[in-house]
């Protein structure tokens, strides 16, 4: 079975396989999740930082669905999963992306994937899960790294406040002028 980096790889038991390939190899494996929605600079950062923690790197996309039920907002994501795979399937640090989609109803991850592949080094942020989560994703992995925030000023949920807030007061501008 001959398959590329920069995979999307649906199917957790072929993900398994090749994770299994990679390991026999010797290569050290890391991994991490998250929404990657309006993929920005601090992404792109914290992906090339989880990338320099071992050889290769798989990135779980979550589900629109699991989206909308951690977030608590129907609005979001903005960028439909598919797409957000794709973003993530062209940048170079990344090796292969999956889909994660065990959100149960109460909003928190069921992680079917590092149960799955079991990797060397799982990165997250400290702000992605609970304490208690993070504990039990240390069940599954060899390591659990906690990166800080890679951009200050920028998260999706800023740049989506910094979007409405210029196009309100430009819209009102306009209307006060008209009035």
């Amino acid at each position: 079975m001959k398959v590329q980096n920069n995979s999307i790889i649906l199917d957790y038991s072929e993900l398994k396989k090749i994770i299994d390939a990679h390991k026999a190899l010797g290569h050290k494996i890391v991994c991490t999740v998250g929404s990657w929605d309006m993929l920005h600079i601090g992404h792109l950062r914290y992906l090339i930082k989880a990338r320099g923690q071992g050889d290769i790197l798989v990135v779980g996309a979550d589900s629109d669905r699991g989206i909308k039920l951690y977030k608590k907002n129907e609005l979001r994501p903005v960028i439909p999963q598919e797409e957000r795979m794709e973003m993530l399937k062209y940048q170079e640090c990344v090796d292969y992306i999956t889909l994660v989609d065990d959100i149960g109803d109460d909003g928190k991850w069921q992680y079917k994937l590092i149960k799955t592949i079991r990797p060397h080094v799982f990165v997250t942020t400290a702000d992605s899960y609970p304490e208690e989560q993070i504990k039990d994703i240390g069940l599954y992995a060899d390591d659990v790294l906690i990166l800080p925030r890679q951009a200050e000023r920028t998260s999706t949920t800023e740049i989506i406040e910094r979007m409405i807030k210029k196009h309100f007061e430009a819209m009102l501008s306009k209307i006060t002028k008209k009035g």
